[in-house]
């Protein structure tokens, strides 16, 4: 399915949120909502549209049960421009950290990285061409210029000649046959890097070019095979053809009305009653994350973001507080409220096998690689749900992460045996094998050291 959010309704937003997380339908009934609601703003004529508020949302459910991928898959489903932060790296302003309004220029640049790669694969084609214009002006250069002859000679003979030895070489260069031969070429030095300086909000880093203050990058001639040369030229005719001022523009749009920035452990900057101590000021914090999240201008190296329309979406599992114990304020700026359940083994059975990135087919895929066939017989998926459960019902509930950690313990020897000292193609994984290797584990008083 195309990732349009034109093209998809709330039902087909959930439809492809299945395909990667399992369970939690009311959080991917609302994350679908609220996307589509951006459409439907777009839509809507006149000022309006300008009126119209994204509804923000806040996920509580603890830890490993989906909340960051809910967030992650939505935007890849709208080829929306997406950063994950974690509340609890921010600082009260007149702290030394980073400042809340850093979200939202992470944000415009990868909004301009997305951009750009779109534009590069708009502009590939005409690159590719002029790339290989100009290596048969290497292989098969141009005669030089002669002093004018008699107006009434007649050039057309050896013009076609010349275009039809030219139309050789180039299917020769498309087929390949020439990729080995070397050619000299002039190509541009990269320029260089950034810089970070000290402002107001702390230390930024605002891309100071070093090589834009001192002219362009310098030419350089390079002997190179034609292979080689092919994808030099390529990349120094796309940077020709991409215009940075659109790029910048349509990132900026696209930043603003269809941007989302998830914060994670908002509920690390909610104090508890009991909290006492010199730290931070969390609540400091939230009023510093207030006017982001109810919109405000963000100045960035590309110019001013407006946060109007950002969509943010929070997270927390809220050990010991509720999302409540956030500042009211910001409360009224997360309208919208999901709690996310915990997993359980049937869940896990479903983790396991049903998700286009399951964990069972990563470790197939990686072990084809080795030319192993792994097979997981279906009591093995069973037993392999419940060892995670125990282990979280043991220990800390890390939700659907156990899963990785189990998974590793269990066929930690056959990765580091195979190939070396494996013998055989196949490697089948039985509730028996799981037993032998896991049930001492479970048994153990300290089960953090062989699964945390």
């Amino acid at each position: 399915m195309k990732s349009d959010p034109k093209s998809l309704t709330p039902h087909e937003i959930v439809r492809e949120l299945d395909r990667y997380i399992v369970g939690q339908h009311a959080a991917k009934r609302a994350v679908a909502i609220a996307l589509r609601n951006r459409w439907r703003r777009q839509q809507v004529p006149g000022e309006l549209r300008a009126e119209i508020s994204p509804s923000n949302i806040i996920l509580v459910g603890p830890t490993g049960v989906g909340k960051t991928e809910i967030a992650r898959r939505l935007a890849r489903l709208a080829g929306a421009p997406f950063v994950k932060v974690e509340a609890s790296k921010f600082t009260e302003v007149g702290y030394v950290g980073r400042d809340v309004e850093s979200m939202v220029r992470d944000l415009m640049e990868i909004s301009i990285q997305l951009v750009r790669e779109e534009f590069r694969e708009l502009h590939a084609p005409k690159a590719r061409e002029r790339a290989s214009e100009r290596l048969l002006d290497l292989l098969f250069p141009p005669p030089p210029r002669r002093a004018p002859r008699d107006p009434d000679a007649d050039d057309g003979e050896e013009r076609a000649r010349r275009e039809e030895s030219r139309d050789k070489l180039r299917v020769r260069l498309r087929n390949g046959d020439l990729d080995s031969r070397e050619v000299e070429i002039e190509v541009t030095a990269k320029r260089g890097g950034t810089i970070d300086i000290f402002s107001s909000a702390g230390l930024e880093q605002m891309g100071v070019n070093l090589q834009d203050m001192v002219g362009g990058g310098k030419k350089t001639r390079r002997k190179v095979s034609v292979a080689e040369a092919r994808v030099l030229l390529e990349e120094e005719e796309l940077e020709a053809l991409l215009d940075q001022d659109k790029i910048v523009a349509e990132a900026r749009e696209r930043a603003e009305s269809s941007g989302i920035i998830f914060i994670d452990e908002i509920d690390k900057i909610v104090a508890a009653s009991s909290k006492q101590g010199p730290d931070v000021s969390r609540e400091g914090v939230q009023r510093d994350l207030l006017p982001v999240v109810e919109g405000s201008s963000v100045s960035t190296k590309h110019g001013v973001i407006k946060t109007d329309h950002v969509l943010f979406v929070a997270a927390g599992a809220f050990h010991g507080t509720t999302p409540s114990d956030l500042i009211p304020e910001l409360q009224g700026r997360f309208p919208i409220r999901v709690e996310l359940t915990s997993l359980g083994a049937d869940d896990f059975v479903r983790i396991l096998q049903e998700p286009e990135n399951a964990l069972l087919k990563q470790y197939v895929a990686m072990l084809a690689s080795d030319g192993v066939e792994l097979v997981f017989t279906s009591d093995a998926v069973l037993e392999l749900a419940d060892v995670a459960c125990r282990a979280n019902e043991s220990a800390e509930d890390i939700g659907a992460r156990r899963l990785q950690t189990v998974l590793s313990a269990l066929l930690e020897p056959f990765l580091f045996d195979i190939p070396d000292s494996f013998e055989g193609k196949r490697l089948e994984i039985t509730a028996d094998l799981v037993h032998e290797r896991l049930d001492r584990v479970l048994q153990d008083e300290d089960l953090r050291q062989y699964i945390l």
